[in-house]
């Protein structure tokens, strides 16, 4: 039998764990000399890349003088944290990431918990030690630190710890060793890290913990042995979480090594394998004996906190832009998401609308994203919180909010954050100059803050939060103050008319834009709305005039991407996505309908 091991390598946002798993990919020859390895290889998705960030889990395999170690690399995002979760219950051992000068981050707390829940041994890699601020030590504490007050166990705490710069490719048991590669790193897996406990010769147990789709062979299951063999073609009893059985045969067996996904005829207790031949299969399902079945028990999933509302783009511009614009469409590739991304749910309103609730902001808008470049075309609502009834009390989702910000602006943050309900927890000086700000906020008080809570700490600040639990509901919360300044006409924006609507806000469009009545075209710079005319053109003579014929000055207009304007939209308002434009507009376009609707 070969030797296994199971990592899951956990750690905040941007601190290194996919280049730390490229550098390990590299390094153990897991990829002949002539294959050509791009950076951040785990990636696979191109706003993975574009941002930077880890959005799906996703495993890989290496061989390391004789022992196979299957690596999952995990995302950081709180919003993705149901995707953690889940994985954790898979693996044998975690590495923790920890930034040697960011220390120990709030989304760290939350996947660390769910490790030591299930007793999980972590070994501490503290990566990117040749940062000039680089405080390694000092991280070392914040983790014990951090493991005492999670209720970690003995052996818990005994961990060991390697120094790490995962972008140079090397790692280091103790400072002053000699840096030259990643084989410590190696050497602390296959040391601390136990081997897979069960034993291939019991009755067969998987569970499928993530879910991928094919065209040709349809679902696929991505699952871990627990007990027993496993073989391509062998009669086998799907137990749904449920408590439902559906017998069937396992089409194909896939076995993971470097980024190859290779046909395999059999694998054994312990390994990590995809399989195909059950369209029923979903995440926490198990695989089982058909002879002895012994459904494993079903994992608990994190509840969506957030929900959005999907609908057909009805604007007058609509369908100039888009291949799919139709709500059979949407339906579809929605339907499509909700096989495969089971942290979010989606129902169907009726008249092309869906209802998509997800774990926060940053899921949904990448989900949106997704959308408009394959060529969809619709509108999403403002985000709501989910509001539940627990015991006959009305309660909503609470945030842990952690704000790392230069000094000079907490006071401006703590007197914002208040008036949105958020109660402060901590305040500790981090030394150069920065505070950090421990709060417990409604998740209501977090929609639009972020960009407001930028231009606060210019551009310095830095933000986390990770959800906390459902509490008692707590009344209203503070949301935009400005009103919106909206076309009342139909047409192309000029420059004319637009250099004289900037005096009354921030302007969100370019001369030449092609506007429509009900559209929004700036921010105001009072707290009501305003209908502005962006089409008039200057009335022209044929005497010149001096003074009014000078060059017209612009000031350039507030870039909107994707997050920012599904922050920025209040109630009343929503978003038109095209694969080439983003336009906010009143849900109401007509003006006089729009006041009667509001008396009422």
């Amino acid at each position: 039998m070969q030797s296994i091991r199971n990592i899951a390598v956990i750690a905040h946002v941007d601190h290194g764990k996919t280049t730390l798993v490229d550098g390990l990919l590299t390094q153990s020859g897991t990829f002949s000399e002539r294959e050509q390895v791009s950076e951040r290889v785990m990636d696979s998705n191109d706003l993975e890349r574009e941002r930077g960030i880890t959005i799906l889990s996703k495993n890989t395999a290496i061989n390391y003088k004789g022992t196979k170690i299957n690596i999952i690399d995990t995302p950081g995002h709180a919003d993705f944290g149901g995707e953690v979760e889940r994985v954790l219950k898979m693996v044998d051992g975690v590495l923790l990431l920890v930034d040697a000068q960011e220390g120990v981050m709030p989304q760290t707390k939350f996947v660390v918990k769910k490790a030591l829940n299930l007793g999980l041994k972590p070994i501490v890699v503290v990566n990117k030690i040749d940062k000039p601020a680089a405080t390694p030590d000092k991280v070392v504490d914040e983790v014990f630190d951090l493991f005492v007050a999670m209720g970690a166990s003995d052996a818990q705490l005994d961990f060991p710890v390697i120094y790490a710069a995962a972008r140079d490719g090397y790692a280091i048991a103790e400072l002053e060793d000699e840096r030259k590669n990643l084989e410590p790193l190696f050497q602390a897996i296959i040391t601390h890290v136990p081997e897979p406990s069960g034993s291939s010769d019991k009755p067969l147990q998987m569970q499928v913990f993530t879910l991928d789709y094919d065209n040709y062979v349809g679902k696929i299951g991505i699952a871990r042995v627990f007990n027993g063999r496993v073989k391509k073609g062998e009669n086998v009893l799907l137990a749904k979480s449920d408590g439902e059985k559906e017998s069937g045969k396992i089409t194909k067996l896939i076995g993971f090594l470097g980024l190859a996904r290779t046909e395999i005829e059999s694998a054994q207790a312990g390994d990590i394998v995809a399989i195909a031949g059950f369209n029923a299969v979903d995440v926490g399902d198990s695989i089982v004996d058909i002879n002895n079945p012994m459904p494993l028990d079903p994992m608990h999933l994190e509840e969506p906190t957030m929900s959005v509302n999907f609908a057909v783009n009805d604007s007058p511009l609509a369908g100039l832009e888009g291949k799919h614009v139709t709500a059979n469409k949407l339906k579809d590739r929605l339907l499509k998401e909700m096989q495969t991304n089971i942290a979010m749910k989606c129902e169907e309103l009726g008249e092309g609308k869906f209802k998509v609730s997800g774990r926060g902001e940053l899921q949904i808008t990448i989900l949106a994203e997704n959308l408009r470049r394959e060529g969809y075309e619709f509108s999403i609502s403002r985000p709501e919180v989910i509001i539940k009834e627990i015991d006959g009390v009305k309660c909503e989702p609470f945030e842990h909010l952690v704000i790392d910000t230069p000094q000079d602006f907490s006071g401006t943050i703590i007197e914002k954050l208040g008036r949105k309900k958020a109660e402060m927890k901590a305040m500790n000086p981090m030394g150069d100059g920065y505070t950090r700000l421990e709060f417990e906020i409604p998740a209501r008080g977090l929609i639009g803050y972020r960009s407001e809570f930028l231009t606060d700490t210019k551009g310095e600040g830095v933000m986390n939060h990770s959800f906390l639990e459902f509490r008692a509901y707590s009344g209203s919360v503070e949301t935009r103050k400005n009103g919106a300044l909206v076309s009342m006409e139909s047409g192309e924006a000029t420059g004319f008319s637009l250099f004289n609507i900037q005096e009354r806000g921030v302007l969100f469009i370019a001369p030449q834009t092609k506007v429509y009545v009900g559209m929004i075209i700036g921010e105001h710079s009072r707290d009501n709305d305003l209908d502005v005319n962006p089409i008039k053109s200057k009335h022209l003579t044929n005497m010149r005039a001096s003074g009014s014929d000078d060059a017209i000055k612009l000031v350039p207009p507030r870039e909107m991407t994707l997050e920012r304007a599904l922050e920025w939209i209040e109630d009343d308002e929503i978003l038109e996505i095209t694969p080439l434009n983003i336009r906010i507009r009143k849900k109401i376009l007509e003006p006089n309908m729009r006041k009667r609707a509001k008396g009422k």
